[in-house]
């Protein structure tokens, strides 16, 4: 097969994908709906920060660029927690020097366009607009978003890189026994900014990230490299209080911030502005099955599996599936027939599995993080790792501190679950569980049950 590729996105994962394909020698054609970020630069308001994980770095690490990308992310070594009082209370993500990263969307997808474009093989087209494929002729359609001329491309092998609203996704679509399945959370959300001090310093803790979790609703922030947060609010969209419908006129947006993010007000100078100017985006988790067109065409990304961002794990999970790909290019010596038969066999339920844990993370980041039971839940996760490291890893740290399928770590949660609702069960446990032998037997007990 002739090592020729197209792209259809030039988000994140279409980037880094062209980069690892580029690395083995494949002339690699990108096509692009947006006008080059590098010139038009990048438009915010409705994104939400990456928080780069392990998995990431994994994929930046194959692609080179790793250490490039390290100097422009800010360590988050756990939540900073702001109750309606003002008060604050900080949970560690992991073990002393763990981290996630945040990472600005919009300069990571600029600096890996910079550094795909350097391969002499690979050509970036903007302004592109996908009119569909022709999947057995292995052609794509495109209409230039500025002239209006259209044209027609061919290569042996299509990634559809384009996203949760994919135009490649919606070609195959029309084939016989294709599942798709689209399902919109009642909540929307809205970016706010957090602007530096005047010395150019973050006004609050630049290494955590910062949740303001009221119960049914919620605000974060991440920090930025230029001393700003990128603050995301997240409201149900409709209902009689504490709602995007009941927020209409400024003394609304006022009150409901005076209420319940007090302390957030003076770090938000631009509130009225920024809830005006910004839109109320929506939140989709999206699966489909299968993946691919015989061994032709293949969805990564969010174009396959597109979920909501509570678990920081969208972009990582995109990212993976690039490792998870250049591995098998390896394995397979190019056999795309290989490659794409046993991508589309495993990767899927892992798609869905990171698709679920993020749903559940929604609810205890919102719900759970202030309440007394989950913090004594989070004390005894990292006690039982500390001693006894090879039979206990909370999910949290599977899922981001690890290369462990999703599928096995939400199978592990959930066993977790179970585990933790017998501890919390056992009498006076909250005010002397380091001392109490029933917290080991029970443990011991959850090990044997699980064959260990």
């Amino acid at each position: 097969m002739e090592k020729h590729a197209i792209i259809v996105g030039a988000g994140l994962v279409g980037s880094l994908w062209a980069v690892l394909l580029a690395k083995r020698g494949y002339a690699v054609d990108v096509y692009e709906l947006r006008e080059d970020p590098r010139q038009a630069g990048f438009i915010g308001g409705r994104s939400i920060n990456l928080a780069m994980s392990t998995r990431g770095w994994r994929a930046l690490q194959k692609a080179g660029i790793e250490n490039k990308i390290r100097e422009v992310a800010i360590p988050m070594r756990g939540r900073m927690m702001h109750s309606e009082a003002g008060e604050l209370t900080f949970q560690p993500y992991g073990k002393e020097g763990q981290a996630i990263y945040s990472v600005s969307r919009g300069g990571l997808n600029i600096e890996l366009i910079q550094i795909a474009d350097q391969y002499k093989g690979l050509r970036f087209h903007f302004a592109q607009k996908c009119l569909g494929v022709d999947l057995r002729a292995n052609t794509v359609h495109f209409e230039h978003t500025g002239t209006g001329e259209r044209r027609s491309v061919q290569a042996p092998l299509i990634f559809g890189t384009d996203g949760a609203f994919s135009a490649v996704r919606r070609s195959m679509m029309k084939l016989p026994r294709f599942n798709y399945s689209q399902q919109y959370l009642e909540y929307g959300y809205k970016e706010l900014h957090i602007p530096p001090l005047p010395d150019g310093s973050h006004a609050i803790d630049e290494n955590a990230l910062h949740i303001w979790p009221r119960g049914q609703f919620m605000m974060i922030a991440l920090p930025n490299i230029d001393g700003s947060f990128t603050g995301t609010l997240f409201l149900p969209f409709e209902g009689e209080a504490n709602s995007f419908q009941q927020l209409q006129t400024d003394e609304q947006i006022l009150d409901f911030f005076r209420q319940h993010f007090s302390d957030s007000i003076p770090l938000i100078p631009g509130l009225l502005e920024d809830f005006r100017n910004n839109p109320t985006a929506g939140l989709a988790t999206i699966r489909c099955l299968p993946w691919c067109y015989e061994d032709k065409v293949l969805l990564i990304g969010d174009a396959s599996h597109a979920i909501v961002p509570f678990y920081g794990q969208g972009m990582n999970s995109g990212f993976e599936d690039c490792s998870i790909l250049d591995e098998l290019m390896e394995t397979h010596q190019d056999n795309w027939s290989h490659i794409i038969k046993a991508f589309n066999q495993d990767r899927p339920k892992d798609a869905n599995a990171v698709a679920d844990l993020a749903l559940r993370n929604f609810v205890e980041m919102r719900d759970r993080v202030a309440d007394p039971r989950f913090l004594l839940r989070k004390e005894i996760e990292a006690h039982l790792n500390e001693k006894y490291p090879e039979d206990f890893l909370p999910l949290y740290s599977q899922v981001t501190f690890s290369h462990i399928p999703y599928s096995h770590a939400l199978a592990e949660g959930l066993a977790q679950d179970g585990l933790f609702d017998r501890i919390l069960a056992i009498e006076g446990v909250a005010e002397n569980w380091r001392d109490n032998p029933e917290v080991g037997e029970v443990f011991r007990q959850w090990l044997r049950e699980k064959g260990r």
